[in-house]
């Protein structure tokens, strides 16, 4: 069978041309850089205290902040503004993206370009689960500065920010993402104009510029440096996003957005801080804090909270879209999506994604109870996947790009080598908290493997069972059985073979309707299928027909509405005159199984609570008919 081939627009001019650059630059500013913008907070004081106490403060001082200032040169600027960014798979980002485009550029789609990104995808939901807690955590602590008679309350308020912040999940972000971008335009504006001001109390932290600052402090501190470069990579944490975010914006806002605002105030910032803590050696504790003036630090600490919550409603939006193209790609079983826009396909809301991080990341702020403890189970996850990312950004190059071997392993391996620097540090932290997200990502490693495995060995039993379709066509077209007027649309995933759903209903009800759709849907390897492209429509006979809707794996599969494409192939459907026909099966575990049997109960667990067809393809529920069978896996 030949589909029609999958034509594209560029997403990024049709962006552009829906809204005006200066908004997509702003609004950018609200979802891709919220992470990374809450980094001053954290991630200098960190390093500082990871060399506490040893060698010349000074010297201490400049070597940390040249770490910081060109780790946030070649990790952002170089590796995701310069190449990552381009290496989209028609307009989208992001691991899974990736991994995608990867495969496409292999005829035998190799298995291991699918293992990287089932494991980067993993690690982005490890990830996930931290950034809620040490961000919100981070900026209440501003409250010890403020009032350290109040610091016993920090674990409470952090507590009750982010259960509201999951809680009003469900009535979607639209309203609220209106204001991110202004937020964080004004809170990188503080971040630089603070870190401007106090420069002048050591005019001499530009020499932090110069990277033998840096190369000198790691080899004069060699003891300390898997610490500090652990400390160091906070400050980076967050560039992932402005590649998951790639669909959303285009290249061309988020890229205005980091070099126009965002870098530079970065910067001002930790140059600020450095020159901050080098006239008062004693404000190392809180130095982003401590370096306002007392009238400023309430407001400080309400903008900083504001900023943190919007960089973790960053990371849930972002889990969600994660989670809901791995449902489309068969890595994960079909889950709840809750549609809270009528005009942005993207706004989702997931209740079991949604219920699983906030269990996670209120049982961190309890365990670890500050932002200094859950700084030890950060980095992992991120590192871990930046690693990914170049592994599968090293195949894009050769192999769809088109550079030669030389040239792509210079490009890659200076930035491979350096992510696998943060990686080896950040490993160094496993004992004190990086089991963390290490945990999570293999939890869920598990769980899409057992997916897949548990798809192949259901589909493999299926295919023994089932009847060629022709040959069941032409039996029913010599010998007709008695009709019934209207149409009966049967869902298979095999579009070769007879549909269950059809084989059960001949054998119970022994009738056929007038016009039988043998019914097929398929994702795409592009996140996106034009109107133009999503059908392909077959007759057999008078009695029946068979479709393939495409669908991408960001688009939301509609069956209803992409019927109504149909009709301009000539095939008319009344939807209150047509039952849609499906197979549910209850799947029961063998001994002889070609799975495990602990894992054959636990695929059998996630297809039981996987959510129904009707409700994923967006069927009228009174207009569908389930016809139950068993089946031994």
């Amino acid at each position: 069978m030949t589909y029609p081939q999958l034509r594209s627009e560029d997403p990024e001019l049709a962006t552009e041309s829906r809204s005006g650059l200066p908004s997509l630059v702003l609004a950018a500013l609200g979802v891709v850089y919220g992470d990374i913008g809450t980094s001053p907070l954290y991630a200098f004081r960190e390093a500082l205290h990871a060399t506490a106490g040893v060698g010349s403060h000074r010297e201490n001082v400049l070597g940390i902040l040249s770490l910081i200032v060109w780790a946030l040169t070649i990790v952002v600027t170089v590796k995701y503004v310069t190449f990552v960014l381009r290496a989209d798979n028609r307009g989208e980002g992001g691991t899974l993206s990736l991994m995608t485009l990867a495969r496409q550029s292999f005829a035998g789609k190799p298995a291991w370009i699918l293992v990287l990104g089932v494991a980067g995808a993993s690690l982005f939901l490890g990830d996930a689960i931290i950034t809620p807690a040490i961000s919100v955590l981070s900026a209440v602590e501003g409250i010890q500065v403020v009032a350290p008679g109040l610091a016993a309350w920090i674990v409470p308020i952090t507590v009750t920010i982010i259960a509201v912040l999951f809680f009003v999940q469900r009535f979607g972000t639209g309203g609220v993402a209106s204001v991110f971008g202004p937020v964080m335009a004004v809170w990188f504006l503080v971040l630089g104009i603070s870190g401007a001001i106090h420069i002048l109390d050591d005019p001499e932290i530009f020499s932090a510029i110069n990277p033998l600052h840096g190369v000198l402090y790691a080899s004069n501190n060699a003891g300390h440096a898997i610490a500090v470069l652990g400390a160091v990579f906070l400050a980076v944490t967050g560039a992932e996003a402005l590649y998951v975010d790639l669909g959303h914006f285009g290249r061309r806002p988020i890229v205005m957005a980091w070099f126009s605002l965002v870098f530079p105030c970065l910067l001002l910032n930790y140059f600020g801080q450095g020159a901050f803590v080098l006239a008062n050696p004693g404000m190392t504790d809180h130095p982003f804090f401590g370096m306002h003036p007392e009238w400023a630090r309430v407001p400080i600490v309400c903008l900083a909270t504001a900023a943190t919550v919007i960089a973790s409603q960053a990371v849930i939006s972002g889990a969600y879209s994660l989670v809901r193209q791995a449902m489309h790609l068969n890595l994960l079983p079909r889950l709840q999506i809750l549609h809270t826009s009528e005009t942005h396909s993207g706004q989702i809301f997931m209740p079991q994604v949604n219920a699983f991080l906030f269990i996670f990341v209120i049982a961190l702020v309890l365990y670890f109870r500050s932002s200094s403890g859950l700084s030890a189970a950060y980095g992992i996850a991120v590192t871990g996947e930046m690693l990914i990312t170049s592994v599968l950004l090293f195949v894009v190059m050769k192999h769809i790009w088109k550079w030669t071997t030389v040239t792509t392993a210079a490009v890659i391996a200076p930035l491979f080598l350096i992510d696998a620097g943060f990686f080896a540090a950040n490993i160094a932290k496993f004992p004190e908290g990086g089991w963390v997200p290490v945990t999570v990502a293999c939890t869920m490693g598990l769980i899409m493997q057992t997916w897949m495995a548990g798809r192949r060995l259901l589909a493999a039993r299926t295919r023994a069972d089932e009847v060629p379709l022709e040959g069941i066509i032409q039996r029913l077209t010599r010998k007709p059985p008695t009709t019934v007027p209207g149409t009966a649309v049967f869902l298979t995933s095999d579009v070769e073979g007879a549909p269950t759903a059809l084989l059960h209903s001949l054998k119970h009800y022994k009738v056929l309707h007038e016009h039988n759709v043998i019914l097929s849907v398929v994702t795409a390897t592009e996140p996106f299928v034009p109107d133009d492209d999503k059908i392909f429509l077959e007759s057999f006979s008078p009695l029946f027909s068979r479709l393939v809707i495409t669908f991408g794996y960001m688009e939301t599969p509609n069956i209803p509405r992409a019927l109504v494409l149909v009709r301009n192939l000539g095939l008319k459907f009344d939807i209150m005159s047509t039952s849609f026909f499906l197979s549910r099966r209850t799947i029961l575990p063998s001994k002889k199984g070609g799975m495990p049997f602990w894992q054959d109960r636990l695929f059998i667990v996630l297809a039981q609570n996987a959510g129904n067809a009707t409700d994923y393809f967006g069927l009228p529920s009174g207009r569908v008919v389930e016809l139950g069978l068993q089946t031994v896996i």
